[in-house]
Formats: structure tokens, C-alpha cells, sequence
């Protein structure tokens, strides 16, 4: 913090201002102390009034013994130093001061008061000199209030995960280096654990710092990105003991070590009048269903390879949220590992491997959304995630009901399956429609690479993948996914840099031959991104790294990539559906 004028008084806020230290979002105050700054309501720091001058309160020698305790104040001049509510010494006020010498005075040749620039005369009533002094700390009071730093998190304190959040800081000394740091509790791969991110920002001319429009100078991330502090998060060491509510991120201003500013932001991961339920007709499914009277469009969600409910009860409310009855339907839930070894699948009543697994479970879902009331079962679109993808079109290709397909990072072919109750490689397909398994293209050198994991090397899916299409290109045309027969408009995502097979590839394969048809179709290829792009943005991506499978891309061009494509995905969905 720069060197302050000590001229200046406690601001004082305009009529009708509610003026708060510290305030947190929302707009309520709180005892903050003078770190958390003086905001008014709307969320402006006042500007600093500039009040009289200062000056010293003097008395002149007087005349004589017999005159000291009724001598005038010697003419000098009168203007005070301000107090907020405006503590003066008048000009020609009489006071009553005993006699004294040079010779009781505590600093016979003046005290100068700090750095603040008062100086008292050298012989002065210590009741005088006490009363300067505490007029130079009001002074300094004032400035450090007049000067503190806010940090300011808009749309509030709560905010759809997925919506924008805007970080200003104000108040700041210009040229000021401060970080902001942010933090948050959340599942990583190996269970719930703290990360954290920070950036080093210099404030700007007019003492702000805004992550929108400004770069950091160090820290987790480079370049001008509003995203960049969440997610730029990595796992840190926890921290005694985690207080943080699920979503919360909490945002803290310093300048070294020491705390200027905290607020907190909670992600939340539903609106407020999104209802889930949990249909007993399938296992771990979830069904989120929107407020209001009308009938709502309706999506289908299947995940990935990961398998269990992890895609359902993620993304079922976050899709809810903007206006569609969604069901998220697990089809598969493979044994897990955990820190002792083996863990039993999460639902036993789904297949354990990627074997034959039925299309026609999506006809049982569209039945069952057609008899609730509050779906309009003429308008259902599938939503699939990497082999839900893969699911999801060979499934549209069969089924004239479906209206819309978003397949992100998807394949254009059935590959071969997977799991301990796989048989006879004549059977080994990963999906089947009304108990006929469909065509498939089989790996090259699968188990050779898994052997990397016992080197310590990612395992890398695509390298088996394009070895196996490569070397069998007639199974390859059998296994072909006839995109060209899905009516509906289909939006794909892919990634370049993808490691699990090779999305964008794939994703431009279908685009073409659906072009061809003269078919509605979005590819968003990302060339440097890697096979998680099925997230908004705002979710640490640092963690990708840290797959048993090489994911491919990079934290920061994932992330941008997830938060270009997410819009796009609920624009998509809107015109398809609504």
C-alpha cells in the first residue's frame, strides 16, 4: 500500500447509501475491519473527501505566571484536522492551559508525529501532544479505509454451474502485484480432495484487477482467461479441517501471505426448482425434471466407458436446469479398484462388461417418459459421452423417434467389447440390436498396451484402435454406423489430440457422409483438445493427466474448448427439441 495523504477524512457515504466493511456477495455487511473495504450497496467504494487542511494546535508563551491559565490562544491560525464529523479547534477558542517551562516539556525542540508530517511546537502540554497524536492515527484510519482493497464476485454468491462468474478487485494501490487465490473440495481421481489455483495480477491505473480483460503475471495459468482460476486448480495437501460446502469455491485477495479480501461463490449443480428422482425401472438412473405447468422436451444421457450412475447424476440436473425432463440412464457398471485392490460394481443389476449391450433399452426409455405427465414424448434427443456417443447414433440410426442427437467425442463404427464375461470372439461386439450382436472392428495389440501401466506409461486406446481398423478395413465398412439414416439434426464434438481413439476423425467422417444426404449436422472440432471435452469449463481439467488412460490435449485448450462447446450444445438443444 502507497504512502496515503493524511489530509483526508472517513469517507462518508451519499444519502441513502448503505455503506458496508467487508461486504460478501449479496450485499450484506459484515465486520470485516478495514482489509475488507468500504462499499456502498451497489457495490462502489466511495471516493475519499478531502477535508480542512491540517495544522497544529499551538499556544503562545505566556506573558507571565500570573497570566498563563487566561492567555488567548496568540492569534494563530484555526483549522483542525477533519474526524469524519467534522472535530475542529476554533480559530480564536479560549482553553485554559497550565503554565509551563521548557523544562517539562517531553521533546523541548518539537515531536514530529510518524510520517505523517505533524509537527507540534517544542513546548506543549502533554494533554496537547496526546490529542495531536490521536488526531495523525485518526488521519491514518482514515486513509487505510479510504484505500482498501475490495474483491467483488458477480452474478452472487450462488451461480449455475456452467454460468459465467466475474471477479473484480478495487482499490488497490495502481502498480500493486496481489494474488488471488481460489479453492475448492471436489472428487478427483482417487476420491474427494482440495485443489487450489492463484495468479499474480498487477493492478491497473485506477487500482483494479479483472481477470476478463487482464492476464496474470504468474500463477496456475497464462493469458487473459475470466475461467482461468478454476480451472487451473490442482490437488493440494488437505488442509485442517475442510469446511466447504459441495460447489463452494472460496476467493481470497492477498497481498504475500496475508488476506486483504475473501468472498466465495457456490457452482451449484441444479436450479432451485429442478426436482430428481430415482426410477426404480432402471438401476441408478436419475430423472430430473424441470419447474412448471408445461410439458417439457425430454433428453436422454448415457456416459462413457466409466460406466454406473457418475454421468446420470451429474449431468440429468445440470441439463434439467435449462428446460428439458431428463433421464440419465446407466446400461453398464464394470467392477472398480480402489486403494485395496478389486471393488465390487456400483450396480450389480447392469452388465459388468461391454458386451452386447442392447440398444433397444432405449426404446424401454422412451415408453417410460411417455407415460410421465410432464414429458412431451414427441420431442426426446440423446445426449452420449464417448462410447455413449458411440451408443447413442447406432441407436438414432434405428429409432425414427428421436429428434436430436449431441454425441460428443464419438465414434463412426461399433468397436469391439470388453470385460470378464466376454465369449467367444465371434460374440464379442460391444452393442447388439433385439439380441443380435452388430459388426464390429476388433483391437490390434490391445493387452500389448496395457502392458504400459506396468512401466508407469499411460495407456494410450487409440494406438490398438487405429492398428485394428487399419488392419481389418472390410469389418471396418461393416461396422460403419449408418448416420446417414438418423432424420434428426446431429451436433458432434471432437477433439485432435484425443488419445482414446481419434474423436475428431471420427466426428468429421460422420459430418461428411451426413452432408452428403443433405442432413443437418454441427461438428465443433477442436484440433489441440484431447477426449474430455463433456464438461462446461469451470471444472478443474488438471487432472486429465492423471487418467490410468491418456486422454490427450491440454489443461487450458480442454477447458476452452469445453467452455466454447457448452453453449453451443444447450443452443443446439433448444432449436432441436423446443
Amino acid at each position: 500500500m502507497g504512502a496515503a495523504d493524511p489530509r483526508g477524512q472517513l469517507p462518508r457515504p451519499r444519502p441513502g447509501a448503505a455503506a458496508a466493511l467487508g461486504a460478501p456477495a449479496g450485499g450484506q455487511p459484515s465486520a470485516a475491519g478495514i482489509g475488507g473495504g468500504l462499499r456502498t450497496a451497489a457495490g462502489r467504494t466511495q471516493r475519499r473527501q478531502r477535508g480542512p487542511q491540517p495544522w497544529c494546535a499551538g499556544v503562545a508563551p505566556p506573558r507571565s505566571a500570573h497570566a498563563a491559565g487566561s492567555g488567548r490562544d496568540g492569534g494563530g491560525p484555526g483549522a483542525g484536522v477533519g474526524l469524519g464529523a467534522g472535530l475542529r479547534v476554533a480559530r480564536r477558542r479560549r482553553f485554559v492551559a497550565s503554565a509551563v517551562d521548557s523544562s517539562s516539556c517531553a521533546r523541548p525542540q518539537g515531536e514530529r508525529l510518524g510520517a505523517w508530517g505533524i509537527d507540534t511546537p517544542g513546548c506543549l502540554p502533554m494533554h496537547i501532544r496526546q490529542a495531536a497524536r490521536l488526531l495523525a492515527g485518526t488521519a491514518l484510519l482514515s486513509s487505510l479505509w479510504a484505500h482498501a482493497q475490495t474483491l467483488e464476485v458477480t452474478p452472487g454468491a450462488t451461480v449455475l454451474a456452467g454460468d459465467p462468474v466475474h471477479l473484480q478487485v478495487a482499490g488497490a494501490t495502481p502498480g500493486a502485484r496481489l494474488t488471488l487465490r481460489a479453492e475448492r473440495v471436489m472428487n478427483g481421481w482417487s476420491g474427494p480432495g482440495r485443489f487450489q489455483a492463484e495468479a499474480v495480477f498487477v493492478a491497473d491505473a485506477q487500482g483494479r484487477i479483472d481477470p476478463d480483460v487482464q492476464a496474470p503475471a504468474s500463477g496456475s495459468y497464462q493469458g487473459v482467461d475470466a475461467r482461468g482460476l478454476f480451472w487451473s486448480m490442482h490437488p493440494v495437501p488437505p488442509a485442517a479441517p475442510q469446511a466447504l460446502a459441495s460447489g463452494e469455491v472460496v476467493l481470497e485477495l492477498l497481498d504475500g501471505e496475508r488476506r486483504l479480501a475473501r468472498q466465495s461463490v457456490t457452482l451449484l449443480p441444479k436450479a432451485a426448482d429442478v426436482t430428481v428422482s430415482e426410477p426404480a425401472a432402471f438401476p441408478g438412473a436419475r430423472f430430473a425434471l424441470p419447474g412448471g405447468k408445461t410439458r417439457h422436451p425430454a433428453l436422454i444421457v448415457l456416459g462413457g466407458s466409466e460406466g454406473g450412475s457418475a454421468a446420470a447424476r451429474r449431468l440429468a440436473p445440470l441439463l434439467a436446469s435449462h428446460g428439458f425432463a431428463v433421464l440419465g440412464l446407466p446400461y453398464y457398471s464394470p467392477a472398480g479398484w480402489g486403494p485395496q485392490g478389486p471393488t465390487p460394481p456400483e450396480l450389480p443389476a447392469l452388465p459388468a462388461s461391454f458386451v452386447d449391450i442392447e440398444l433397444s433399452r432405449l426404446e424401454q426409455a422412451r415408453d417410460w417418459l411417455a407415460r410421465q405427465p410432464d414429458v412431451d414424448a414427441s420431442r426426446i434427443g440423446l445426449y452420449g459421452v464417448s462410447k455413449g456417443a458411440e451408443f447413442a447414433l447406432a441407436a438414432a440410426s434405428r429409432m425414427p423417434w428421436v429428434k436430436a442427437v449431441a454425441a460428443i467425442v464419438p465414434s463412426d463404427v461399433v468397436w469391439e467389447g470388453w470385460g470378464p464375461a466376454a465369449p467367444g470372439a465371434d460374440q464379442r461386439s460391444s452393442f447388439a440390436w433385439r439380441g443380435k450382436a452388430l459388426p464390429w472392428v476388433p483391437y490390434e495389440g490391445f493387452m500389448r498396451e496395457f502392458a504400459n501401466a506396468t512401466h508407469g506409461r499411460p495407456v494410450v486406446l487409440r494406438r490398438p484402435m487405429e492398428a485394428g481398423r487399419a488392419a481389418h478395413p472390410e469389418r471396418a465398412a461393416a461396422a460403419r454406423i449408418e448416420v446417414e439414416k438418423i432424420a434428426a439434426p446431429v451436433l458432434l464434438v471432437g477433439g485432435g489430440d484425443d488419445q482414446m481413439w481419434d474423436s475428431a476423425g471420427m466426428a468429421r467422417a460422420i459430418a461428411a457422409r451426413r452432408a452428403a444426404a443433405g442432413l443437418a449436422t454441427t461438428a465443433l472440432i477442436y484440433p489441440e483438445a484431447g477426449h474430455g471435452l463433456a464438461d462446461h469449463g469451470w471444472n478443474p481439467t488438471t487432472t486429465y493427466k492423471d487418467s490410468f488412460f491418456s486422454l490427450g490435449g491440454r489443461p487450458d485448450v480442454d477447458a476452452r474448448a469445453q467452455a466454447d462447446a457448452w453453449p453451443r450444445l444447450l443452443a443446439f438443444l433448444r432449436e432441436s427439441l423446443h
